[in-house]
């Protein structure tokens, strides 16, 4: 009887022992689950789809209501976790007390660590679009177990009691850093190239760029009298190679309309040419400089209007700015064969270089380099006149973040170039400012 109940009571802990290799094995397998579904992006679901791995229907389904689906995983994986570790314990003390616990407990350690996280989670990242595949079915399926999910949400439910606010029924958020990142991480690894890598990044600033930081600012914007003749204001369209020119009253910040090239084209055929050209005038438009140009952009093409006059807080204009402005901020400088321009940036000698004083401060210090500092100026030109604090004579110079900036071609108020001095210049320096 006593050798029957020894024989009985060793099968069962045999069957426990099993029982608890099954449930760490079942862990690893949802381990890799929650991995590759974690790290899987949902263009990257889309494109297997697309691509018709078998398989791959229900990703794009599991990663659109992520959350949905991984909460009853992570609930398995700790009730399997606990399971097997409370079976192995209960087994080890009945076969050598607490001796045998404190034994079992770091093989448990070590068997859970290598087979059901290290090694399913590390191949999942080797492999998510593999992983999460294979895992897809297994996921729906277990999310789907009535009894599984309704203790699921009832603890989730009962986790938001513990966390303060909404933060519980929010969605995640990735920021603009990580998506940076995702695209230096992909143009490393040759999925995207450079220029595809600098459009990312121009469309994640764009965002950030107020329209004071692209307008032409207001010496350099060509006007005319609204009272000017037609034919008069087609010459000034001639020599200055423009398509639309703001007109103006009694000053520059009394404009009154937009001469477009064509209609005064059309003008002068109907022999209109001695009338003054506010008769052919198309409405002026005027955004705020603190405007974004995202927020710019949606409206041009909604309002179907391609120059804006740009006006700063008292109203008085600061600038104008197009809808070529616009995308040169997306897919940079468009010259084309009527332009006739300064370079932006060129080499002037070993460690200087000239930079046109219209040049932003994010720009100069991301060619060059260097760590110029931000304040209420946006442009190079701006950092020397505070600095300084006065307008500066032709050559006067300034120390700012231990690099010298000369001032040249200085003409009346404005600041042309800025000769920039390097410290210690660099090749990588000069040869950026080449390209």
């Amino acid at each position: 009887m006593n050798m029957a109940l020894a024989l009985a009571m060793s099968e069962a802990k045999i069957l426990a022992l099993v029982v608890a290799v099954l449930l760490v094995l079942a862990a690893s397998v949802l381990a890799m689950a929650e991995t590759s579904l974690t790290h899987l992006s949902r263009a990257r679901a889309r494109a297997i789809e697309e691509a018709g791995e078998k398989g791959a229907r229900p990703l794009s389904q599991l990663l659109d209501r992520r959350e949905t689906y991984l909460n009853p995983v992570l609930l398995a994986v700790l009730t399997f976790h606990l399971s097997a570790a409370t079976i192995v314990a209960v087994v080890a003390h009945a076969e050598w007390g607490i001796r045998g616990v404190a034994i079992a407990f770091v093989l448990e350690v070590v068997v859970m660590f290598v087979v059901a996280e290290a090694a399913p989670k590390t191949w999942a990242l080797q492999s998510p679009a593999k992983a999460a595949v294979l895992a897809a079915p297994l996921v729906r399926t277990l999310a789907g177990f009535p009894p599984l999910r309704w203790v699921t949400n009832a603890l989730v439910v009962l986790a938001r009691w513990f966390v303060p606010g909404q933060a519980m029924t929010k969605r995640p958020i990735v920021s603009e850093e990580e998506l940076l990142a995702f695209a230096g991480v992909a143009a490393e690894a040759d999925v995207i190239n450079e220029d595809e890598q600098e459009l990312i990044k121009s469309i994640i600033e764009f965002g950030d760029t107020l329209v004071r930081e692209v307008m032409v600012p207001r010496p350099d914007i060509v006007s005319v009298s609204a009272d000017f003749r037609v034919a008069d204001v087609m010459e000034i369209f001639a020599m200055n190679g423009l398509s639309r020119i703001p007109a103006c009253g009694h000053s520059l910040d009394e404009v009154v309309g937009v001469a477009y090239a064509k209609d005064l084209m059309r003008a002068d055929l109907d022999h209109r040419g001695d009338e003054p050209v506010r008769e052919v005038l198309r409405a002026a438009h005027f955004v705020p400089e603190s405007k974004s140009v995202s927020s710019l952009l949606r409206e041009m093409q909604a309002e179907q209007y391609h120059i804006a006059i740009v006006v700063d807080e008292f109203g008085v204009t600061a600038g104008i700015v197009t809808l070529e402005d616009l995308i040169e901020e997306l897919v940079g400088e468009i010259v084309d064969e009527f332009d006739v321009e300064d370079p932006m940036l060129e080499p002037a000698g070993a460690g200087v270089v000239r930079v046109n004083a219209r040049v932003s401060i994010d720009e100069v210090n991301e060619l060059l380099g260097v760590d110029l500092p931000e304040g209420d100026w946006d442009t190079l030109g701006g950092l020397v006149l505070d600095y300084l604090g006065h307008i500066p004579t032709d050559g006067e110079t300034v120390e700012v973040a231990g690099l010298t900036l000369r001032a040249e071609k200085v003409q009346g108020r404005r600041i042309g170039r800025v000769r920039i001095e390097l410290s210690s210049p660099t090749d990588n320096s000069i040869s950026s400012v080449e390209g």
